[in-house]
């Protein structure tokens, strides 16, 4: 079963095309390491919850959109060696300092529990008609 670490951040509207090529830029490092699937979603609609939401989960300001992100790996072990290499790897450090301030950020790992594609949820009867 695959693993996915997932993210929200926080980043100034005017910096979207900086974001964009950060994305990009760190995007083969994370497939080199494994990573089956990166995906970066920037928000177009989001509602105002009554007590939470995902503006104020990363403090977002008005001139700010949320950013959903979520990396897709083969599995949590294939994500911890990766994460060890990250420490290492010279090659972040000579990426661009990041349009967004990392201290509002959310992540966190997660097991996949329902999954339209897994071929699990096809053997019994889930799968998805796409």
């Amino acid at each position: 079963m695959s693993y996915i670490q997932g993210f929200l951040i926080a980043v100034p509207k005017a910096k979207k095309q900086a974001y964009i090529d950060s994305a990009r830029a760190a995007a083969p490092i994370f497939k080199e390491y494994g990573a089956l699937r990166v995906v970066e979603a920037w928000s177009e609609t989001i509602a105002d919850g009554k007590v939470t939401d995902f503006k104020r989960a990363v403090l977002a300001t008005a001139d700010e959109a949320v950013v959903f992100s979520w990396i897709e790996w083969p599995d949590q072990q294939t994500y911890e060696a990766a994460s060890a290499k990250m420490q290492t790897d010279a090659r972040w450090n000579d990426m661009p300092e990041m349009p967004f301030d990392g201290q509002r950020m959310v992540w966190g790992g997660f097991e996949p529990i329902f999954d339209t594609q897994s071929e699990q949820n096809q053997t019994s009867g889930f799968a998805s008609s796409s």
